[in-house]
């Protein structure tokens, strides 16, 4: 066991290499593989798979390639992005530390729910529904929400998990995560349908149609 870096770094304070970490607003240190570690962790993976979404929607700019229907999608990416920042210090909180927890900060709101169901429903129809399950992949934005989608799947069953145990503070999380989820299978057609590309059906000879990965949203675990 070392004591640390032999530079002062802000980051590798050499505090986890005992394989602990802490709890925000403090409090006893858990282990890195403790559940809530896990689904902050996998809530850490979706920001970072929007990240790539994002990223390639700014090289599409760059390039001069951006179409008007990609525009609105770079600014709900960084807003659930940074929404997903609350998801985790929501997950990442000591219990003992819950009534410090403020909406919309550090703790999911209702009206971060009603914002979800609100663009879902303004995207929604405007898409053309596929009529069955198809690869993603057909761009590389649509492809990076389907990784933040999957990424999201994860973190929710850790966090369902967690709820089991008690360790969720507030009603409004595993909502969040279900309908941001799903949003995120209908921002993928949308993105797929901006450049005007078919989707890739799972069945040789299936039909193509204008974009999916499954007939309504994501028929895999949509509730």
């Amino acid at each position: 066991m070392t004591d640390g870096p032999s530079f002062e770094s802000a980051v590798a304070t050499g505090r986890g290499d005992d394989g602990t970490t802490g709890l925000l607003f403090g409090g006893d240190r858990i282990s890195k593989d403790d559940l809530r570690t896990e689904a902050y962790g996998t809530i850490d993976e979706a920001v970072a798979a929007l990240g790539l979404a994002r990223a390639s929607l700014e090289l599409r700019e760059t390039r001069g390639m951006l179409s008007a229907g990609l525009v609105p999608l770079r600014d709900l990416i960084l807003r659930f992005q940074r929404e997903l920042f609350v998801v985790g210090a929501e997950l990442a909180t000591n219990p003992q530390a819950w009534n410090r927890l403020k909406d919309d900060q550090t703790r999911v709101s209702a009206a971060m729910v009603a914002g979800v169901d609100q663009v879902l429903g303004d995207v929604e129809p405007r898409i053309t529904m596929p009529h069955e399950f198809v690869v993603p992949g057909e761009t590389p934005t649509s492809a990076a929400l389907e990784l933040a989608r999957t990424t999201l799947r994860r973190a929710e069953r850790r966090a369902v998990a967690l709820g089991r145990e008690g360790l969720i503070p507030g009603p409004y999380l595993l909502p969040y995560l279900n309908r941001l989820a799903d949003l995120l299978w209908v921002l993928a057609r949308a993105a797929e349908q901006a450049e005007a590309r078919s989707a890739t059906p799972s069945r040789r000879g299936g039909r193509r149609t204008g974009a999916g990965t499954a007939p309504a949203a994501d028929r895999s675990e949509a509730r």
